[in-house]
């Protein structure tokens, strides 16, 4: 196979697995809340949601949702669960988190709310009016703790296609 220069145009799509350690995960997620969340059907198959995440203060990755949700569902059943974080665009670094799910109900989840919102937006200007939108809708709250992760990846050439 006839190696391709390092100076061709190509060489701007290679393929790159990065391993982090547990700061460079956080550091690599910020601003990153386009997420796949996997869960586990009762009949063993995957079931994948969209959703909005974010990693709060602590670590943890937070998704707000329903109870009624599938998702809740099935990560109150199985709380193995994954997460798939993609950057802006498709294309762009992404990492799989694995973890263990814990789904909260209000009134307790009503910090880890807070700690959601902060992950993603920051402060908010009423944090009781705030809260009491989330309990008028009925939420919950799924935090993973994650036990693994996948090195950051991103798609294209592999890098032996290209001269040294």
């Amino acid at each position: 196979m006839k190696k391709i220069p390092k100076d061709d145009r190509r060489a701007g799509h290679m393929s790159s697995d990065i391993e982090v350690d547990r700061a460079e995960l956080a550091e690599h997620l910020k601003g990153k809340h386009h997420w796949v969340l996997a869960t586990t059907r009762s009949d063993g198959r995957p079931q994948m949601s969209l959703v909005t995440g974010g990693m709060t203060s602590d670590g943890l990755l937070a998704i707000s949702t329903y109870p009624e949700r599938v998702k809740a569902k099935n990560a109150r059943r199985n709380p193995q669960v994954s997460v798939a974080v993609m950057g802006d665009v498709f294309n762009a670094a992404w990492v799989q988190i694995d973890g263990d799910a814990t789904v909260i109900d209000l009134p307790a989840a009503a910090d880890a709310f807070v700690e959601y919102y902060r992950s993603i937006s920051g402060e908010h200007p009423d944090w009781d009016e705030y809260r009491q939108a989330m309990a008028d809708q009925g939420k919950c709250m799924i935090m993973i703790e994650p036990t693994s992760w996948s090195p950051v990846s991103k798609g294209g050439f592999p890098p032996s296609l290209f001269e040294d």
